[in-house]
């Protein structure tokens, strides 16, 4: 037998760092010709920069920066300049780490199919480690396609140390649906307008200090927005100093007292404003950052109990846990739908953690125990092979978006998340939780099982179950026994002990010596009310 894996302890998870609120614009039509106007020109400079900045890979430095901020000072604005530059930096980097986990997936590809070729053709696996292909033309297909991971892991490695990297203002997959516009039932000039606004760059990082927190897009207290000119595009000024301005005033009906302090204050506040092609709309987004929330310690969030919670493809099965590990009324499921478009799945995910975290006040708890899942090595081709259901499963799971929408939702309400291994929490939940659970009125699904062992962990206490007495001794004559025990307690997970001796408070007579003085008063053949046998006398002189 292999070495049993050893479980992560679990942690609360740091609250968010900061914070983005989004509000609809009211524009004219005369303003959405301006915007898109001044968002397409800035939009062909931050592509010419990006092209700039990836012909230099490695080589690039401070001096190239500056050289590329001063001529993007010329052609819009100094502030201007600064928001392009570091948007690229920043998509830059986000392709060389993309380009990082390219590659590591590849290797592991490589090492599960030389590992699967090295075996014997049917031979099983375990667990852990897959067996060998099943047939002889699986195992030919599968070394075709290990020369092609090598080729492309080769290929992928020499771009990483030449510093090239291959992106695509607007996306790719945008892209490479310009050339399959009957598969994506689009039309040449709804695919352009969608290109259009993806291609789109309005957007400004604050600066402390400065009015109203950004000089370049700035929404004074009163909501009104106005926003710095490119020099080629001066003349298009409605307000002093070359600037913008709109007729209606902005609103942000969510966190805004708190967005007003900030521009009160003068504290840097970054703005973005995007078009939504579906709706015909525009957006501003405001987003700043916020003092880190001091983190609870484990022990204090879990004083009064936790929520497990069991995430799913479909929904969330959650169940309340007193502090003593025990579940505590009926199981509860929220669900959600993770079809259609992102923001429609985004929009599913909010309203199930919305009346997830509602149903944590109402139960008294402040803490929420979760898996800490990471599905980025389990979604390789090679490791599952055919099982193309599940691969599509987790990949299409939003364990990233969930959890830190999870995180930030959790802690305006002032709830801890508490993030534990993921470990075998499905399969003992349902060992040593589903059946004993399950009543005639109620089904316990694998699910719900599972979210109690997801709470049970985190507070400490080990999954399985205490082993219950003997059906009369488990109220009537030494009380409940299936208590969970506190988890400093030595020998809680072990069987109860075999005590020798009575185990009821009614104490038979000696078993041995009684049957060694009592003669038998049964006759064979005759029932025992028509027989009556007298006991032998002792004689004495």
């Amino acid at each position: 037998m292999g070495e049993s894996r050893v479980l992560a302890a679990p942690f609360v998870v740091p609250g968010p760092a900061g914070v983005a609120v989004r509000t609809r614009l009211r524009l004219s039509a005369g303003e959405v010709r301006v915007l898109a106007e001044v968002g397409g020109w800035l939009g062909s400079l931050a592509s010419e920069d990006l092209a700039v900045r990836c012909r230099d890979g490695l080589a690039h430095d401070a001096g190239r920066w500056a050289v590329r901020k001063r001529v993007l000072s010329g052609r819009s604005s100094s502030r201007w300049a600064g928001s392009i530059t570091k948007a690229t930096h920043d998509q830059w980097a986000l392709a060389r780490r993309s380009q990082a986990a390219h590659i590591r997936g590849l290797e592991a590809g490589i090492a599960t199919v030389r590992h699967r070729l090295s075996l014997p053709v049917g031979e099983k696996g375990t667990r852990r480690v897959p067996g060998g292909y099943r047939s002889r033309r699986e195992w030919h297909a599968k070394s075709r396609r290990l020369t092609v991971l090598e080729a492309r892991r080769e290929r992928a490695v020499a771009d990483w140390r030449a510093g090239r990297v291959r992106v695509v203002r607007g996306g790719k997959r945008l892209a490479n649906t310009r050339h399959h516009l009957a598969e994506a039932q689009l039309t040449e000039v709804g695919w352009r307008e969608l290109w259009e606004a993806a291609r789109l760059f309005l957007s400004a990082d604050g600066e402390s200090g400065k009015r109203y927190g950004n000089e370049t897009i700035r929404i004074t207290p009163n909501g009104e927005l106005s926003l710095k000119l490119p020099t080629p595009l001066a003349h298009l000024a409605n307000a002093p100093h070359g600037r913008y301005a709109l007729e209606q005033p902005v609103v942000f009906a969510y966190r805004g007292e708190e967005w007003a302090d900030r521009v009160t204050a003068d504290r840097a506040i970054a703005y973005t404003l995007h078009h939504d092609t579906d709706r015909d709309r525009w957006y501003v987004t405001a987003a700043w950052q916020r003092k880190a929330v001091p983190v609870v310690p484990l022990g204090a969030a879990l004083t009064a109990g936790c929520v497990g919670v069991d995430m799913n493809d479909d929904h969330l099965a959650a169940w309340h846990l007193d502090p003593h590990g025990n579940p505590v009324g009926d199981p509860r499921r929220f669900f959600y739908d993770l079809t259609g478009t992102a923001l429609y799945r985004d929009a599913q995910i909010r309203h199930a953690l919305t009346r997830l975290l509602h149903w944590t006040q109402r139960c008294g708890v402040t803490a929420i125990a979760v898996e800490d899942l990471d599905f980025a090595r389990e979604k390789t081709r090679e490791k599952h092979g055919r099982r193309k259901r599940f691969r599509r499963l987790i990949s299409r799971f939003p364990t990233a978006r969930l959890r830190a929408r999870l995180v930030s939702m959790a802690a305006e309400h002032g709830i801890a998340v508490v993030a534990v291994d993921p470990a075998y929490t499905s399969r003992w939940g349902a060992q040593h939780w589903k059946k004993p659970l399950t009543t005639p009125r109620r089904t316990t699904t694998r699910h719900d099982a599972a979210s109690i062992a997801i709470g049970r962990r985190a507070q400490g206490h080990p999954v399985r179950r205490r082993t219950a007495p003997p059906r009369a001794h488990q109220s009537d004559v030494h009380g409940h026994r299936t208590a969970q025990a506190p988890p400093g307690n030595p020998g809680r997970e072990e069987p109860r002990p075999r005590i020798p001796g009575p185990r009821t408070r009614s104490v038979p007579p000696d078993a041995a010596s009684t049957r060694a003085t009592r003669t038998s008063t049964t006759v064979r053949g005759v029932r025992s009310d028509q027989v009556r046998v007298q006991d032998p006398l002792l004689l004495t002189d």
